[in-house]
């Protein structure tokens, strides 16, 4: 059986809820990332994705200095264990339209699974 570990993107980069989204802007250019799982207390609270970034900016309603990543966010992302079933994974992110799994041990983020680590799982099958 292979599990999302082996596709995963391990150890990724995490910001905290009160930040301010110029940083999660910053960490995502600067480490050509679309996703961003999002910690409390290290704790993980929810996600933030690039799109969440763009959404927020062309609404025009806030100021990306000010406003923190929790405005942002999407809470209560979808979590996996580092040994589900990749095909488990992957069913379930195509059927939700998903764009990222947070792969977690307890509550231990251990790596985040993303569309394109899909389609790279699917090119070595």
């Amino acid at each position: 059986m292979i599990t999302v570990a082996e596709y995963m993107t391990a150890s990724p980069l995490t910001v905290g809820d009160d930040q301010p989204l110029t940083r999660a802007h910053e960490l995502m250019r600067e480490h050509r990332i679309r996703h961003l799982p999002v910690l409390h207390g290290g704790k993980l609270v929810g996600v933030v994705s690039m799109g969440d970034l763009h959404l927020l900016e062309t609404l025009g309603k806030f100021d990306l200095e000010k406003a923190t990543i929790s405005e942002a966010m999407t809470a209560d992302p979808y979590v996996v264990a580092p040994n589900a079933p990749l095909s488990e994974v992957a069913a379930t992110m195509a059927d939700h339209k998903y764009s990222t799994a947070i792969v977690a041990r307890g509550s231990k983020v251990v790596g985040i699974f993303t569309t394109t680590d899909a389609l790279r799982a699917l090119t070595r099958s």
